[in-house]
């Protein structure tokens, strides 16, 4: 049974009120691992039918944080670093699986790995990272200006 994560109003990488943002939504599927699903649109191109490569490590770097949410939603990590190994060429237009998965957890600091495939199953793009704990209180009143909630999936026509 898959889980789904909160989102943020304007996060680029998540923002559910972002016109110009990629609005990833992520859900738990296991007990260290996340998943999305994202069609890349053009306006995020690099070269001609490429997902920019930016872009890609951006999608990248939002699921290696959203590992460490699988047991607290409200839990927000940053990243100190991030070591993105690009393999193929991530296509425009066509549906791409990001999946984030926890490697370490201590405390304030840790460790996980995302990997970007391809229509086919292929990966496309992976990167691993080390994560500090955000600092953020956790009050409802700070995460509410960040409009933190889950939002309910949007029904495509």
């Amino acid at each position: 049974m898959k889980t789904k994560l909160p989102n943020s109003r304007a996060c680029f990488a998540c923002g559910v009120e972002n016109p110009v943002g990629l609005k990833l939504a992520f859900y738990v599927v296991g007990p260290d691992l996340i998943e999305c699903r994202f069609t890349a649109p053009e306006q995020f191109q690099g070269f001609p039918g490429v997902v920019h490569g930016g872009i890609t490590a951006t999608i990248l770097d939002e699921a290696v944080s959203r590992a460490f949410m699988i047991d607290d939603p409200n839990r927000l990590m940053y990243t100190a670093r991030l070591t993105t190994r690009y393999r193929k060429h991530v296509p425009i237009g066509a549906e791409l699986r990001i999946v984030g998965i926890r490697l370490k957890d201590r405390g304030r600091m840790g460790e996980a790995r995302a990997e970007l495939f391809g229509p086919d199953g292929e990966l496309l793009a992976e990167a691993e990272a080390l994560l500090a704990d955000a600092g953020l209180a956790k009050d409802s009143m700070e995460l509410d200006k960040l409009g933190w909630q889950v939002y309910e999936d949007e029904v495509q026509s």
